[in-house]
């Protein structure tokens, strides 16, 4: 009987085995070297869940039970804990569409006879491989292009509480000669993607003329290019006091920190936003924690963060716009430049001139990286200037060629993440990677370098 027990116990161990090489040789062909990895992990866990529920039992074998289900449990667990593996991309020969079969007829009801000569449909038609382009073009629908009415609101929303804020300063500050609040920003110029999630409102500072100049702020004590001074002149002529804005002056200079915190302050205690957002259809919250000076606004329909932004601009045309911003160390008195405008305004005319999809490539590229866990650090400035430099030098910008010129993006960014620079086109002197530690660049590199084996997969 012991003889008879052994011998169907290797004759079922062969055939089990047989089975399991038979599913995995056919794994490989269908699920990849991946997904037979998976299988085998299974197949092998419950051969062996299989094989110690149905032997006899020794007395050595039952003082090791224990140890042998933690052993099941440690590969069923490692089955979950195994990561699937993704598909490979098709290759280039089968990366056009495919039309699907004709539908057979309908079948006749009741019984019938089938002969030799009828052949059933047995499998599905075969799914559309889709090109990159076209991979991208979706993409871009379904995350980067805002709806319309989203945008309608929330230029009315921000037009509104730009309107609400004039008025404030105007009763609040009578002495201080604001400009009228403009709204501004990606949004307004068709660059912003994903959601209509953030505007500008630009509250311009009025400087009598004479009384004030610009000056670079790499002549000044903090060594900054990023940065310019706004210096008081006509000291001789116009003592202080005579000028509205000389109670902000530091060391003789228009501090944008001593500016930023006033408004902070009224921003955040005197403004009565319940009343402004009840009577606009909304909720509408200073953000206390921000160093920006930032307005939350909740509607039923999508939600806003509205930045309020001091600026300087200059007499002339070829003057800088200087932002009021958070700035640290012997930079904190002075103004950042505001160079979006004109990078936003470069791109617009690249883009008429050969009516190409420069501004489209940037709002992909945006969309992308603020959706991937590693390219989140790579913003709009850094993006544009990748844009900029192909707007310039590529020739073909038609809808054909988005992708090529996405995955030409791609490389411009590993290239300049190896050498840890890019500089600003508008302002040369400025390293835009200066402020990324080396971990972080390595991280986006390695992003960005597997981006490129498989570029499906970033969308």
């Amino acid at each position: 009987m012991a003889e008879f027990s052994q011998k169907r116990g290797k004759q079922r161990d062969e055939v089990l085995g047989s089975t399991v090489d038979f599913l995995l040789a056919n794994a490989r062909l269908v699920l990849g070297v991946g997904g037979a990895a998976v299988l085998g992990i299974a197949t092998l866990a419950v051969k062996r869940l299989i094989d110690r529920a149905t032997s006899p039992r020794d007395e050595d074998d039952a003082k090791g039970d224990t140890t042998r289900l933690e052993e099941s449990w440690k590969e069923l667990n490692l089955l979950t804990a195994t990561p699937r593996q993704q598909p490979r991309p098709p290759p280039a020969a089968l990366s056009q569409p495919v039309s699907p079969p004709d539908p057979s007829p309908a079948a006749p009801e009741g019984p019938t006879d089938t002969g030799p000569e009828m052949s059933l449909q047995l499998s599905s038609p075969a799914p559309l491989c889709l090109t990159f382009q076209e991979k991208l073009l979706a993409f871009e629908q379904t995350h980067v292009t805002i709806p319309a009415a989203h945008v309608a609101l929330a230029k009315q929303l921000a037009g509104d509480i730009g309107l609400e804020l004039q008025a404030y300063l105007r009763n609040k500050f009578p002495e201080l000669p604001f400009g009228a609040l403009v709204p501004g920003g990606p949004l307004y110029d068709g660059l912003q993607a994903g959601a209509a999630e953030r505007v500008h409102i630009l509250v311009p500072l009025v400087l009598e003329a004479g009384l004030w100049s610009l000056v670079p702020g790499a002549d000044t004590v903090a060594r900054d290019p990023r940065c310019w001074a706004v210096r008081r002149t006509q000291l001789e002529f116009r003592p202080r006091g005579s000028s509205p804005w000389d109670r902000f002056l530091v060391g003789g200079y228009l501090s944008s920190r001593v500016l930023l915190e006033l408004l902070r302050k009224a921003l955040a205690s005197c403004v009565n936003w319940p009343a402004i957002g009840s009577l606009l259809g909304c909720l509408i919250r200073p953000s206390v924690a921000a160093e920006e000076l930032l307005l939350e606004v909740q509607h039923e329909r999508l939600e806003l963060t509205v930045a309020v932004l001091l600026v300087v601009a200059g007499a002339g045309p070829e003057d800088p716009l200087l932002l009021a911003w958070p700035l640290e160390g012997l930079a904190g008195n002075l103004w950042l430049q505001d160079l979006y405008p004109a990078e936003a305004a470069r791109l617009r005319v690249l883009d008429e001139r050969d009516a190409g999809t420069r501004r489209r490539l940037l709002r992909l590229l945006c969309g992308v990286c603020r959706r991937h866990p590693s390219l989140w650090r790579l913003d709009r400035r850094h993006l544009t200037q990748v844009v900029l430099r192909l707007g310039e030098h590529e020739a073909d910008w038609a809808e054909a060629a988005l992708g090529a010129r996405f995955l030409q993006a791609l490389e411009a960014l590993v290239d300049s993440l190896e050498r840890a620079s890019l500089p600003c086109q508008l302002n040369p002197g400025v390293n835009l990677f200066g402020s990324l530690r080396d971990e972080e660049i390595d991280a986006l590199g390695f992003a960005l370098f597997c981006g490129l084996q498989a570029p499906e997969w970033l969308l």
